[in-house]
C-alpha cells in the first residue's frame, strides 16, 4: 500500500482535479453472503495482488461520519464507465492516517479496500486463484 499526494483533498463529492492523488493498493478483500442454513453468512477471500492496483483521486469521494476515530476514513468508489463516473456501491475504501507532528506529514498506516461479489464470482475467484498458486507451485520445483 502507498499513497501519493494528499487524500485530505478529497471532499464529500467527486472532483476531476483530485486525478493527481493516487493509493497503490497490494490486498483487496472480496465479500460474499451465502446461505448456511437458515441464515446468510458472510464469508471473506483476501487476495495479494502481484502488481499493485492504483485508484486515483477522481474516482474517490469522502463518506463523512460524525462519530469516526480521528484519522479513520471511508470513501465512495467510482467506476470510469464510457468517460463517465459511476458509482459502484460494491466497493468501499477505508483508510487510517497518523500525522507525524516533526516532519509535518500525513502517513498511512492501513488501507482496507473491499468489493462485494455474487457468489457465482466468489467461487469462480477462488477457484483461479488457487490454480494460479498451482501453477506456480509447479514452476517453483523445476
Amino acid at each position: 500500500m502507498r499513497l501519493i499526494g494528499n487524500i485530505l483533498d478529497i471532499k464529500q463529492n467527486r472532483e476531476n482535479g483530485n486525478k493527481d492523488i493516487e493509493l497503490h493498493i497490494s490486498r483487496v478483500n472480496y465479500i460474499t453472503q451465502k446461505k448456511d442454513g437458515r441464515f446468510f453468512q458472510p464469508f471473506e477471500y483476501e487476495d495479494e495482488l502481484e502488481t499493485p492496483l492504483v485508484i486515483t483521486g477522481d474516482r474517490l469521494a469522502r463518506i463523512d461520519y460524525k462519530h469516526q476515530e480521528e484519522g479513520d476514513f471511508e470513501f465512495k468508489v467510482y467506476d470510469l464507465e464510457a468517460e463517465e463516473y459511476v458509482l459502484n456501491e460494491d466497493k468501499q475504501l477505508s483508510l487510517t492516517l497518523t500525522y507525524d507532528f516533526d516532519a509535518d506529514l500525513h502517513i498511512l498506516t492501513s488501507l482496507y479496500y473491499e468489493i462485494n461479489i455474487s457468489n457465482e464470482e466468489f467461487e469462480q475467484l477462488k477457484w483461479e486463484r488457487a490454480q494460479a498458486r498451482k501453477q506456480q507451485k509447479k514452476r517453483g520445483r523445476r
